[in-house]
């Protein structure tokens, strides 16, 4: 059987993790209530077995030795999650930018899959998708 985790987190360097964690949660995601809240991050969970932790930037330069990357210039990875519906690419993308989001390039939408995105409050870049696996198959 091939390499697979039981649950994967990754961890987002933030500037402010209380605006950051307004920003999530006001797009609908949840807090995961196994992972305290404190003053420098919040576990944001985004799927099943799958979360993010906003990570004060101070904080998060402790756990590492290299520098991390400057969003205004680089960006070091795309984040992409699928959803149920091109409404719902929609929904999610339009209420990002109404909390301070910014759109990443136009809509794409290839027929079987949709494509949109958004840059968060500290840059990091927001894939968000629907695919119609029937079609894609088909």
């Amino acid at each position: 059987m091939a390499l697979t985790s039981a649950f994967t987190s990754f961890n987002l360097p933030v500037k402010n993790a209380e605006q950051s964690k307004a920003f999530f949660t006001g797009l609908g995601f949840e807090l995961n209530p196994q992972f305290p809240e404190n003053e420098n991050s919040a576990a944001i969970v985004i799927g099943d077995n799958l979360q993010v932790m906003l990570i004060n930037q101070s904080f998060f330069n402790t756990l590492t030795e290299k520098e991390s990357v400057d969003t205004s210039k680089y960006a070091q990875m795309t984040i992409a999650l699928a959803f149920e519906s091109r409404e719902k690419v929609n929904e999610i993308v339009n209420a990002a930018v109404s909390l301070g989001g910014k759109l990443h390039a136009e809509p794409e939408d290839h027929g079987f899959m949709y494509h949109w995105g958004f840059v968060d409050l500290d840059g990091h870049l927001w894939a968000i998708n629907y695919m119609n696996m029937d079609a894609a198959q088909g």
